[in-house]
């Protein structure tokens, strides 16, 4: 026979686990997204800075076919 308190032991440590994977998860996600937003930023920065290189490399140009 299985006692009581064998029984409140495996629910106090299925609670326990469940606690633990919930507050697993949120932490998890946020990271995801940190590393998302993380690879988001470094991109739009390397575009913003080969659209200013266009840029200036068209200025220059410009500036060439006016000689």
């Amino acid at each position: 026979d299985i006692s009581p308190s064998e029984i409140e032991e495996w629910v106090d440590e299925a609670k326990r686990g469940m606690e633990n994977a919930l507050r697993a998860k949120p932490l998890d996600i946020k990271d995801q997204y940190e590393r998302q937003l993380k690879e988001l930023q470094e991109a739009y920065g390397e575009a913003m800075l080969e659209l200013r290189a266009r840029k200036k490399l068209q200025s220059l140009l410009d500036k060439e076919d006016e000689k």
